[in-house]
């Protein structure tokens, strides 16, 4: 077998060869990247991931690549592909990984419905943020999927004949009741490079109970639509004014920013002759950020809108500015922290009941763009809610509208099924959301030694301050029920003649439409006669009633939850028995001076006796108090001896002895 050997200047030239293609490769892929990074920072989004693609098959690699290779999918509404690109990034470039990158991955891996891998991502976004308000309603709403559970259900959904292969999107409801709505089917030679579909015009369709388009959809008259975008239309009630979105276009000159993007604005138009005349552009606008969908409350007075404006919280929030006489505007005020995160607040729609329906991907949701109902309330405050599926998908779920007269609208989304893009679904509301956090409490009641059930026993709720909320009997088979509010406590309040009385502090949870279950359990004996002489003159009556002792907090006179059922026992008792008195003797322990414990001890008798007496309704001649200050130690604790909280809080007490 012959023998080749390699000379030094073969060597020599391999490695130059070897060299000058890495030379020629690194120009090539720098040449690429760098027209792609021109497409992604003027919004081209597609154009620039086909030469991304293109680059990651040549196998290079960065952290920069593979974070515009998944927001380019990201952004233009296809987050399941772009699950891909995000799993690259963090996996191989952790350290380079900027938290916004970790939602954007939850988000997509929603989309995707894998919740539990979303849920492990949003703990280490939280992690690393800590104060981010999107992480927080995360940990503060693990449950979220059982909520939207509990939410859904409650719409019917149909599809339209009025969608197109292309986008359509934007509903809205015109003084005649029509549905005017975005759509870019269009035949257009302007193809918008951020999605390579034509630019969007507004339509007009007359839908029928059948939510069956009567006719063909047909551009609106005027010069309301350009050779640019058009959507997102909010009529006032006359018809005569439409306020609308549209590209920064204004007599015929196209407007951009500083950093040359063409953002967008709002407009409004009249109604002259069955055309739309004299377009306006609104006096807020600006070429350096965007405001776009807006939305007329009630009586024309406010008009609602989503911008990026300075001040804004997130990528966009939701404003609202005053309508005033004489075509003039208030200032746009911040709807504020309840409504708005660090994600995207978009598309708000104001029902006549003065609900804000809105999209958003900040608050917790199935993934993309969910919609949400922000219900008012004191201190014009906001509480907002998750409308659940059907309406709500893993996709872009949004431009919600409602008639709340007829419980019917419309809504979009890009979920599968559908025809194009987006697709417009019409709906009718049947039953009433979950707009307030409620509970369920129900039980058994059962005697005792015996475990039958017992019927007819008046169980009364009350609050924490003896003020009564419902009053019921139990039913035959010993059950009953209350509805209550999330998060509060209460005293259940059953009597029944020939039973001890039983009072039981309950606390709710926060969990919404959470079931409670609570039994009550009865002792078949009276502790107390309705004689003169109930029981022995000098007993405490603690242990006959079954009483907790009252305890206090340290260095507080204050009556703790805790103590108020067993304080409402000794109130019932006082009722039944009208002869019995009761003297208060309040206790403190060793700790601080003796003169110190003295005044401490006759707040608290004052406390325990004032309770009783204001909340109770027992005459102030029954019931009198003495104050022991540290005198009557029940243990070793005295000045100087070492003791355990829970041996101090022994002598911290109030105890009630039966008196002539």
């Amino acid at each position: 077998m012959t023998n080749f050997k390699v000379r030094p200047i073969t060597y020599f030239v391999i490695a130059i060869a070897f060299l000058l293609s890495q030379y020629s490769f690194s120009q090539s892929t720098e040449k690429q990247l760098s027209k792609a990074d021109k497409n992604f920072e003027a919004l081209a989004y597609i154009n620039a991931r086909d030469i991304y693609l293109d680059v990651a098959k040549q196998g290079y690699s960065s952290a920069d690549l593979f974070r515009k290779l998944a927001d380019s999918f990201y952004f233009t509404g296809e987050p399941e592909a772009s699950i891909e690109w995000y799993e690259k990034l963090i996996s191989n470039f952790s350290d380079q990984v900027k938290p916004e990158y970790l939602f954007r991955y939850a988000q997509s891996l929603k989309s995707a419905e894998r919740y539990a891998d979303a849920d492990a991502v949003m703990e280490k976004f939280n992690v690393i943020t800590g104060n981010d308000k999107r992480a927080k309603s995360f940990i503060n709403k693990r449950d979220y999927l059982d909520f939207i559970e509990k939410q859904s259900g409650k719409y019917d959904t149909y599809t339209l004949n009025i969608n197109s292969e292309f986008s359509d999107y934007s509903p809205s409801f015109d003084h005649k009741g029509n549905i005017v709505f975005a759509s870019s089917r269009s035949k257009s030679s302007k193809i918008h490079e951020w999605n390579r579909m034509p630019f969007l015009d507004l339509f007009s369709s007359k839908i029928n109970k059948d939510n069956v388009s009567t006719g063909e959809s047909k551009k609106l008259k005027g010069k309301i639509n350009t050779k640019y975008h058009e959507s997102s239309t909010s009529f006032t009630k006359d018809g005569n004014t439409v306020y609308f979105t549209r590209n920064n276009f204004t007599n015929n000159k196209l407007g951009k920013s500083r950093k040359g993007v063409v953002l967008l604005k709002l407009y409004k138009a009249t109604l002259i002759n069955e055309k739309w005349s004299d377009i306006e552009e609104l006096p807020f606008n600006s070429d350096n950020y965007s405001i776009s969908h807006p939305a007329l409350n009630a009586d024309d007075t406010k008009l609602y809108f989503a911008s990026d404006m300075k001040g804004t919280r997130g990528k966009s929030d939701l404003f609202v500015v005053d309508i005033l006489p004489g075509g003039k505007y208030g200032k746009p005020k911040n709807l504020g922290d309840n409504i708005n995160t660090e994600g995207r607040e978009t598309f708000p729609y104001i029902s006549n009941n003065g609900r804000l329906y809105f999209a958003s991907d900040g608050h917790v949701g199935l993934g993309g763009l969910d919609v949400f109902v922000a219900v008012p309330k004191e201190n014009d405050r906001y509480e907002v809610f998750n409308v659940g599926k059907p309406i709500n998908s893993s996709k872009d779920d949004f431009s919600f509208v409602i008639d709340e007269e007829n419980s019917t609208g419309y809504f979009a989304s890009n979920r599968k099924g559908g025809k194009g893009n987006d697709d417009i679904y019409s709906f009718r509301q049947t039953e009433e959301l979950i707009t307030s956090c409620k509970e369920y409490l129900s039980g058994i009641i059962t005697d005792n030694e015996t475990s039958d059930t017992i019927a007819n026993a008046e169980v009364t709720l009350l609050d924490t301050d003896g003020n009564i909320i419902d009053k019921i009997k139990s039913d035959y088979d010993g059950s009953y029920s209350f509805e209550v509010e999330c998060d509060k406590q209460y005293i259940i309040r059953v009597a029944i003649e020939g039973y001890n009385p039983n009072d039981i502090i309950f606390r709710s949870k926060n969990t919404y439409e959470t079931q409670n279950n609570v039994p009550i359990n009865f002792t078949k004996e009276k502790l107390l006669s309705t004689s003169s002489e109930p029981v022995n003159i000098g007993d405490d009556i603690v242990d006959p009633l079954q009483l907790n002792t009252i305890f206090f907090d340290l260095d507080t006179d204050e009556i703790r939850p805790d103590a108020i059922a067993d304080l409402q026992k000794v109130i019932t008792v006082m009722k039944q028995n009208p002869n019995l008195k009761i003297e208060v003797r309040s206790h403190t322990d060793s700790r601080s001076s003796y003169w110190y414990n003295k005044k401490l001890s006759v707040k608290r008798m004052r406390a325990t006796v004032r309770y009783i007496i204001r909340k109770g309704g027992i005459h102030w001649r029954r019931i009198r108090g003495k104050a022991y200050g540290e005198r009557r130690l029940k243990n070793k604790c005295a000045n100087g001896v070492p003791c355990t909280e829970e041996e101090h809080q022994e002598n911290r007490r109030s105890e009630f002895i039966v008196r002539q």
